[in-house]
């Protein structure tokens, strides 16, 4: 009885010792792979997803709220006509090969960024800077070409992180970077594996090692969760199988929004739609109800215009483009195709993308247009749709942060950039007076709207399942990021 008495109490004991140590390694799975694995030079948001804050820091920096906080810079000064942006860097940062980050890779980073051939997804970010000076290794003085309100929020996207010339050449299989977390591993079309960097100049992450697993298709998702084969999957693609997760006490269910509109993109530079009574037939012909509810089991707010409904800045401007698809007929006959006419629709792998695509297809065959729909991997869509503009319709969610400056750009794959919205860019970016922003912010969204430029389905939720142990999860995305460097095990 002593002896058996003395063994249980041996056991307890180490079961106890066994729970007391917290989980350090985590399993995340997304839906996308990244293509590759430079932020500052691809445009696919599955980079970010993976290394934004993880592996690669900027000036400043998103926090989960979506508030702008010092990142490498731990403080600036602007000068009086808000020009001059004065960095002063944080001492003793490293990058993961163990080098020193300084000013020189600050302005190394920059330069690259606003090169004549630079491959920066998001170069508008950096058109304003007229120069870069390094006036002490610590101390970095950035000049514009006119006063920005939007900077230092611009400072803080992935597109705007700082690396390093003594690893640039490799940055896309093998990125360095000055994170909390040092890359280990990629296994292209499986997984990412990083390990927690010893060197790092903050707080150290409660996690020793995290693995990205790659899984693009729904049922796949539901098993590798079910099965616990991943901790955590950041945006679920399945919405029909988040009430039996709810249901189940070993899972959590983070519901929360995104940064990301959903569009139905429309080729601007390409016949039929370069008339804009074709456009506005096409966005008539949209029920945004049935496709959140078709494809996303009503997960998603609907939106008039590119922009996010929980910014203060948004405009409702739904009653613009109503579901009417009979008057959709009549515009089309106004623009010369009363019997319609076929077009392509190449939908890359989100579920969004594919299921939505499916909806929107049946309803604009109602009006007369027909769509050869194309599957597209992201590879693909970015050479076809994003790189050579070969495309008639598509649909994406853009998940950058208040992105409504694409628009300015006309060699953007929709092809917009009207002359009087690059004109509304450039006095927003002038502007400093919150009232005097918001107006230009009512201003651009209006006219899109108006113009019809894409059709606006919704603005994308985001739900993610999760153990029912961890903690620190990012429930809202104001940037694509899977952020672990608050996470933790109960």
């Amino acid at each position: 009885m002593t002896i058996r008495a003395t063994l249980l109490g041996a056991t307890m004991l180490s079961l106890a010792a066994g729970f007391a140590a917290a989980q350090t390694d985590i399993t995340v799975a997304i839906q996308l792979e990244p293509p590759n694995l430079d932020p500052t030079g691809g445009t696919a948001q599955a980079i970010d997803s993976v290394l934004y804050s993880n592996v690669f820091e900027g000036l400043t920096r998103f926090m989960a709220d979506g508030s702008v906080v010092p990142g490498l810079a731990e403080s600036w000064e602007i000068s009086d006509d808000g020009t001059v942006y004065t960095f002063t860097l944080r001492d003793g940062v490293t990058f993961h090969d163990g080098t020193t980050m300084d000013g020189e890779d600050v302005k190394f980073s920059l330069d690259r960024a606003r090169a004549e051939d630079s491959t920066n997804a998001q170069k508008g970010l950096f058109a304003g800077i007229t120069d870069v000076t390094v006036t002490d290794p610590l101390t970095v003085q950035v000049t514009l070409d006119g006063p920005n309100g939007m900077f230092l929020f611009n400072m803080a996207w992935g597109d705007a992180v700082i690396v390093a010339p003594e690893s640039i050449a490799d940055i896309a299989s093998n990125p360095v970077g000055t994170g909390a977390f040092q890359f280990d591993n990629w296994v292209q079309g499986d997984r990412l594996e990083m390990s927690r960097y010893d060197g790092y100049w903050g707080d150290a992450p409660a996690l020793e090692t995290a693995t990205f697993r790659f899984i693009s298709d729904p049922t796949a998702a539901f098993a590798a969760v079910m099965a616990e084969d991943v901790d955590a999957f950041v945006g679920f693609p399945a919405p029909e199988n988040l009430p039996q997760f709810e249901a189940d006490p070993r899972f959590q269910v983070l519901t929360g929004n995104t940064e990301g509109e959903t569009i139905l993109a429309m080729n601007n530079g390409m016949a039929p739609f370069d008339n804009p009574l074709v456009r506005q037939a096409v966005t008539l012909a949209i029920d945004r109800q049935a496709i959140i509810d078709g494809a996303m089991f009503g997960l998603g707010t609907p939106i008039g215009t590119h922009f996010a409904p929980h910014n203060p800045d948004y405009l409702d401007l739904l009653d613009n483009s109503p579901y009417d698809p009979d008057r959709a007929r009549e515009l089309l006959a106004e623009a010369g195709m009363p019997d319609g006419f076929t077009t392509t629709l190449k939908l890359p792998p989100p579920s969004y993308a594919r299921r939505g695509g499916e909806i929107i297809a049946s309803q604009l065959r109602e009006i007369g247009i027909e769509t050869e729909i194309s599957n597209v991997e992201w590879a693909q869509w970015l050479e076809e749709v994003f790189g050579n503009k070969d495309y008639g319709l598509t649909i994406v969610s853009h998940t950058e942060p208040m992105d409504i400056g694409i628009y300015a750009n006309p060699d953007y794959y929709f092809q917009y950039g009207d002359p009087a919205f690059v004109a509304i860019m450039d006095e927003l970016n002038a502007t400093t007076d919150p009232a005097a922003r918001t107006a230009l912010l009512h201003d651009a969204q209006m006219m899109i709207s108006e113009e019809y430029v894409n059709a606006y389905l919704f603005e994308l939720a985001i739900a993610t399942v999760a153990q029912a142990g961890l903690q620190g999860l990012w429930l809202n995305q104001p940037t694509a990021a899977v952020d672990l460097t608050g996470v933790s095990w109960n």
